[in-house]
């Protein structure tokens, strides 16, 4: 059993709502996650996690919705929050990086240190920092992880899970993620289905999106993840953002 111990958690555990949750449906899991947590927001990475948007919205019109802006972001990112702000009639709360940091690290290592000794640092200080800051505020958040976007790191995540990376020792932090089951076929099927906006790079080989150097499309036939920092091994393709998948794999 894995309880919380935060006094407005206490009740909760984790191994059971996991095995209650794991085949159940998006909008259920989302139901559920509101049900529990009171300070909850969703995670938009300005891709196909407008999917998620979409689902809420339609259980929590007030859903509260933050983006990571890193500084890097394609112009047709910054034109899509955007567009899903304005069709959903949405407060999406931008998180920028520390200024003071992004102008040490470029003035140390320039713009494009990640192509030699790795992305982990310019990621730590463009997203891990600012999502660290918002999650700090939180119960609670959701992502769009997909069991088949990465198999060498998120092949195992659950719906639900206490994400330890971000939990403090007072303060733990619960992490849902409803599209977990879902492919990627499932994604668009339901962005088709429901007219749901989606990122127009998408029409230009992009699957995976990120900050526009360290993003390139895919071609047929190639996993979506190939497309993220392409000059790293496989097993390297996250920023930090879901650190705890990494613990549980090496677990």
């Amino acid at each position: 059993m894995t309880p919380l111990t935060h006094p407005s958690l206490t009740t909760l555990d984790i191994d059971s709502l996991e095995a209650e949750l794991r085949h159940q449906s998006p909008q259920k899991i989302l139901e559920r996650a509101f049900s529990l947590v009171d300070s909850i927001a969703i995670s938009f990475s300005g891709a196909e996690d407008v999917v998620l948007i979409d689902m809420a919205h339609r259980i929590n019109p007030e859903v509260k919705v933050f983006s990571l802006d890193t500084g890097r972001l394609h112009a047709e990112t910054y034109r899509f929050i955007e567009r899903v702000r304005k069709h959903y009639n949405l407060s999406i709360e931008m998180m920028y990086p520390d200024a003071a940091a992004v102008e040490a690290l470029v003035k140390e290592k320039g713009l494009f240190s990640f192509f030699e000794d790795g992305h982990n640092e310019c990621c730590g200080i463009r997203k891990v920092a600012p999502l660290r800051r918002k999650l700090a505020t939180l119960d609670g958040w959701i992502t769009g992880q997909r069991k088949d976007q990465n198999p060498s790191t998120r092949a195992g995540i659950p719906v639900i899970q206490i994400d330890h990376a971000f939990s403090t020792e007072d303060r733990p932090l619960l992490k849902f993620n409803p599209l977990a089951n879902w492919s990627s076929a499932d994604v668009w099927m339901y962005i088709r289905t429901y007219a749901v906006p989606y990122n127009l790079l998408h029409e230009q080989g992009f699957i995976s999106i990120g900050c526009e150097p360290c993003t390139r499309p895919v071609l047929p036939n190639q996993h979506e993840r190939e497309g993220r920092w392409w000059w790293e091994d496989a097993g390297k393709k996250e920023c930090g953002l879901h650190a705890v998948n990494d613990a549980a794999a090496s677990a």
